[in-house]
């Protein structure tokens, strides 16, 4: 009994002599362990958030582990259905499968997300905390507002509240951006900024074609001459608003800053036939031929005009 007791503590010795002398994992040990974890169990998987604990109470500066756990949070808090409606296209997204019910009907089948309120706001509460250790990593603003557009639907106030507040930040504090695999140019931030906007204005509600219009407005009050935001609210105001003559009104001002911008033009050939005015037709056909890079609509342009 002595010598097992003997043993026993003996190895306890040595434990803890071998815990005393390991080294605690490097900053890219911890990276590759997470890495290699999710690409088995998943972003919210067995083991994740335990990794991603330790790797954040070893290195509390390091944004990583945050980013993690927000994955983590993110991925645990979703959970699916696919339920059946009848419109032919919900929120911008496709069907995953279309049937005819009894009556000969078409009845379509989404796939939706439903969220676990409490569980998002431990990931809105992760991400938070990375973004305001890295202010200038772009990536980590645009993941959180991507979620809050997935979280919130028809009704994107939050994330349009956020993308507003990002455009202050950018305008008036002039930040060195940076996006981990992405070269910042100088176009960048309304390159992604105008990504928000066509995902606004895809969704295709009437909340989201306001936060589009709105979100062309904010990035207006800074750059009034931006033409592709300007190309925006045409787009808003023939779409959302079927207001021909705010459109073309606002087509023809972009054109007057930029002769060949294609969408302006585009619309604009569309407006005039609305209208049934051959002459502004002719007009925008002509420059339509001029400016398109797609053969086959050049070609159908050429013939629309030798048919006028």
């Amino acid at each position: 009994m002595m010598k097992r007791i003997f043993f026993i503590s003996l190895a306890l010795v040595i434990s803890c002599v071998t815990g005393l002398s390991q080294e605690k994992p490097t900053i890219d040990e911890y990276a590759a362990r997470y890495q290699n974890l999710v690409t088995r169990v998943g972003a919210n998987g067995l083991g994740v958030e335990t990794l991603l604990n330790h790797w954040e109470e070893d290195y509390p500066d390091d944004v990583n582990p945050k980013v993690g756990l927000f994955n983590f949070y993110l991925a645990k808090s979703q959970s699916f259905t696919i339920d059946s409606l009848r419109v032919s296209k919900y929120l911008g997204n496709e069907p995953v499968i279309s049937l005819k019910d009894s009556t000969g009907q078409n009845v379509y089948y989404y796939q939706i997300a439903h969220y676990d309120d409490e569980l998002f706001g431990k990931a809105s509460q992760s991400i938070d905390k990375a973004i305001e250790m890295a202010p200038d990593r772009l990536d980590l603003r645009l993941i959180k507002v991507s979620a809050l557009i997935n979280y919130e639907g028809e009704s994107p106030d939050m994330a349009l509240r956020d993308l507003k507040g990002l455009i202050d930040y950018n305008y008036t504090k002039h930040p060195k951006w940076t996006y981990p695999g992405l070269e910042m140019q100088d176009d960048s931030f309304a390159s992604l900024l105008q990504d928000y906007c066509y995902t606004f204005f895809k969704m295709g509600t009437p909340r989201t074609f306001k936060a589009f219009k709105d979100l062309s407005e904010k990035v207006l009050s800074y750059e009034p001459k931006n033409t592709l935001f300007m190309t925006n609210l045409g787009s808003y105001y023939l779409v959302a608003e079927h207001n021909d003559k705010a459109a073309l009104k606002m087509y023809n001002k972009v054109l007057k800053l930029r002769p060949d911008d294609y969408t302006a033009i585009k619309n604009c050939v569309l407006l005039a036939r609305n209208e049934k005015n051959t002459k502004l037709e002719k007009k925008y056909l002509q420059k339509l031929v001029e400016v398109t890079t797609d053969e086959t609509e050049r070609t159908s342009a050429k013939v629309r005009l030798q048919a006028l």
